[in-house]
């Protein structure tokens, strides 16, 4: 018969095992970029998903996200809103 410490000790393992197989903060999920360009210097920048989420909160349906550029400080918008040269 396992004594009480041996006992608490796989358990302990158990749980180890568990946070090693498992991704329980999402860590090893694929970021999404979204291509943002910039309408006055041109510059172009990844942009990951989640933040234009945080950012289109306070947006109406019809409005779009818009960024400072890290280039020239100008206005960046999503690259398939931006017009074209």
């Amino acid at each position: 018969m396992a004594s009480s410490n041996q006992r608490k000790q796989d358990n302990a393992s158990k749980e180890v095992d568990i946070w090693l197989e498992e991704d329980p903060f999402g860590l090893d999920e694929e970021i999404k970029l979204v291509l943002f360009k910039c309408k006055d210097c041109g510059g172009v920048d990844e942009v990951p998903e989640y933040l234009i989420g945080e950012f289109s909160v306070d947006k109406n349906n019809n409005e779009e996200v818009q960024l400072h550029c890290p280039h020239c400080n100008g206005t960046m918008v999503e690259a398939r809103n931006a017009p074209s040269d």
